[in-house]
């Protein structure tokens, strides 16, 4: 239940650190990739090297990465996460967490996580006792953090009782306990189209869109994050699949995307098509560069075929099937229009209107519209968020 799962490790200073590096060893045997942010009393105990070579990447700590001033972005580490484990948890670090005190990197990226927290707390009786750290514990539980409750054993002051941290082995197992539980999409088969799709009018040139594929590739992560299967249909763009869950296939033009989604949404249980498709396209392809000649240029073109209305078209009972509507006139009409013609259970309709929305940036302003007919209008989020609505929205159609 853990592979392809991303997972912050935050080490805080504690004798216990040094479990950190079996921890960290058997959550990437499991299929995990990991990220560690160590505190600076972390280091004491610790070394980033050993936690590195573990993980394979980096240990993170300061907000400044080197001398040219970069910075380790604490918003994109709390976004890029499907969890955050601090382990071993400082009473220190815990009594911050509790009252949102921000100065390390460790606990920016608490506050910035979207994602399920599990804290594992290490310390010595008197303070695990301490009805401070008590009260702690207790407010980050109500804030809907997970504690993973310490053993009783002996301690490094050589007393012998509560606040020995979990064995690493039995915090693997209560973080894959919780994913089991918790993916209401496991089991089940996912398309997702994203991207532009380029219509070639000679070997050099080509009819195109401002479309980056953002939102499509969120709500993939999204799919992925809930124990999904997720089959991606990508146009042209520059990003990448973070998730080892998320199949992808790379096309170009609107006959690519088609044949790739004709044929995957035959086993899809759920259909999302957030690619911005090209509706027309050249009747004739030159085979070499068309040079400049006269004053003008007419270029012949032909309608594409309408995927999600084919795809409406072929919907079975227990299939859901979304669509887009990215609009700049009449938006609501427009929208209403596509729902009831193309077959769909729920329609995303943006403005190009609303500023914030639409193609290249990080952010979308979306309304839900269902067959019923009941409007859902969201404000403005990133995308990630509005890929989480989306997901959560097709759950509960489940």
């Amino acid at each position: 239940m853990l592979s392809g799962k991303k997972i912050i490790l935050g080490v805080t200073g504690s004798i216990a650190a040094y479990k950190a590096a079996v921890l960290t060893r058997l959550l990437v045997k499991s299929g995990a990739e990991v990220q560690v942010i160590c505190t600076s009393a972390a280091k004491e105990f610790i070394t980033p090297l050993t936690l590195s070579t573990l993980s394979k990447k980096p240990v993170y700590s300061e907000f400044v990465a080197n001398s040219e001033g970069e910075w380790n972005n604490h918003v994109e580490l709390g976004l890029w996460a499907d969890v955050v484990l601090i382990a071993p948890a400082s009473a220190n670090t815990l009594a911050k967490m509790a009252n949102g005190i921000c100065d390390n990197l460790l606990l920016a990226t608490y506050l910035s996580a979207k994602c399920p927290v599990f804290f594992a707390p290490a310390m010595d009786l008197d303070m695990y006792q301490h009805p401070t750290t008590k009260q702690n514990i207790t407010k980050l539980a109500d804030f809907g953090n997970h504690l993973i409750k310490p053993n009783n054993g002996e301690l490094a002051s050589g007393l012998s009782g509560e606040g020995r941290m979990a064995e690493p082995e039995e915090i693997v197992e209560e973080l894959t306990l919780y994913f089991s539980k918790n993916q209401p999409l496991q089991g089940k088969k996912v398309l997702v189209s994203a991207g532009p799709t380029y219509e070639n009018l000679d070997p050099v040139r080509f009819i195109g869109n401002y479309s980056s594929g953002k939102m499509g590739y969120a709500i993939a992560e999204q799919f992925a994050k809930q124990g999904a299967e997720v089959t991606l249909v990508s146009g042209p763009t520059h990003l990448a699949v973070q998730s080892s869950k998320i199949k992808r296939i790379d096309v170009v033009s609107a006959k690519q995307m088609f044949t790739a989604c004709a044929e995957n949404a035959k086993t899809a249980d759920i259909i999302v098509m957030a690619a911005a498709v090209a509706d027309y396209t050249p009747v004739d392809v030159a085979a070499e560069k068309i040079k400049k000649a006269g004053e003008g240029m007419n270029i012949e073109l032909t309608k594409t075929t309408d995927i999600l209305k084919e795809l409406g078209k072929q919907k079975s009972d227990n299939q859901i099937l979304v669509g887009f509507a990215l609009e700049t006139t009449n938006e609501l009409e427009h929208a209403k229009k596509k729902l009831e013609n193309k077959n769909l259970d729920f329609i995303v309709l943006n403005s190009m209107k609303d500023k914030g929305a639409g193609f290249g940036v990080n952010t979308n302003k979306v309304t839900f519209i269902d067959k019923q007919g009941i409007k859902e209008e969201l404000p403005l989020k990133t995308k990630q968020e509005v890929a989480l609505d989306i997901v959560n929205k097709i759950i509960s159609l489940l």
